[in-house]
């Protein structure tokens, strides 16, 4: 009998493909007598369903599992909002690039039917908590699976800031921005900007300047304990944007402090059980392979 019981879905309703996969999805869980649960803005790109309907927050206190149908994009915002409920969550791809959802169309009723049966792969992954306050009273907050950055915005031009670690003066820089990534993140925006891959059973969080004035920076790998402050520079002309995994953006004026550490809730994030970060990087990055 299957440790999951009442099964959540999240789908990327925009994309048409994802939406017919969602609709195979769902036929093969009733099938096999497993109760769904839709999230709510999922559910109106379905009609003609009997099933339950939620919040998408919501779906942590009901749901045992949250299978997501759509990108990286689409669970990255999932696991944000589902983190602190501790439910696993399983990814579908109908994205692009897929580092996270990692099961294809094809293979839905195999591979879920694998995972829903006791054969799988789970991997703890830890998220950030971004804050930024303003003569200390809080003016904004996010939380990132991927990575927390710091950017001029609209404009093109160069940032000044200060970053302390763990309470440690680091240095003063001006670039355009900075990449504050976990290893989950590190095959993202950080990977472009010439960070490092890590593993993502790694307990570390690596520091990805963004085109800086010095070209002696370069990227810092630190424990994942570390706890983060950056004060923006009084004389910036640009207003520096914090974003997190591209979303919960906060436009910051100078003197505002933005602090980041890690979240207290992990994700449970569930592969099939054939699952190789290394074979996704040598698929997904177009590694050479053997012959």
């Amino acid at each position: 009998m299957s440790e999951f019981h009442n099964i959540g879905l999240i789908g990327r309703t925009e994309s048409e493909s994802a939406v017919l996969s969602l609709k195979r999805l769902m036929a093969f869980l009733e099938q096999e007598g497993f109760d769904v649960v839709l999230e709510k803005e999922t559910a109106t790109a379905i009609s003609n369903h009997g099933a339950r309907i939620s919040k998408r927050e919501k779906l942590g206190e009901l749901c045992d599992l949250v299978i997501v149908v759509g990108g990286d994009g689409s669970l990255l915002g999932a696991a944000r909002a589902l983190a602190k409920f501790s439910v696993p969550l399983l990814g579908i791809n109908r994205g692009r690039l897929g580092f996270l959802t990692d099961i294809t169309p094809d293979e839905i009723e195999d591979k879920v039917g694998e995972v829903l049966s006791g054969k799988y792969m789970a991997e703890s992954r830890f998220l950030l908590d971004m804050s930024v306050t303003r003569n200390g009273k809080p003016v904004g907050h996010g939380s990132a699976l991927n990575d927390v950055v710091i950017h001029p915005g609209e404009f093109i031009r160069m940032i000044e800031f200060d970053l302390f670690i763990d309470g440690q003066f680091v240095y003063t820089q001006r670039s355009d921005g900075l990449i504050i990534s976990t290893p989950t993140g590190s095959t993202a925006y950080a990977l472009s900007g010439g960070g490092p891959i890590m593993h993502p059973k790694l307990d570390a969080i690596v520091l990805v300047p963004l085109n800086p004035h010095t070209l002696s920076s370069r990227p810092i790998v630190v424990e994942g304990s570390s706890e983060f402050k950056i004060i923006i520079g009084k004389h910036n002309i640009a207003k520096p944007h914090v974003t997190c995994d591209g979303h919960d953006q906060v436009i910051t004026q100078p003197g505002d402090v933005v602090r980041i550490h890690k979240k207290p809730h992990r994700l449970t994030l569930i592969h099939p059980i054939d699952h190789n970060f290394y074979e996704t990087c040598r698929t997904k990055l177009n590694w050479q392979s053997g012959a």
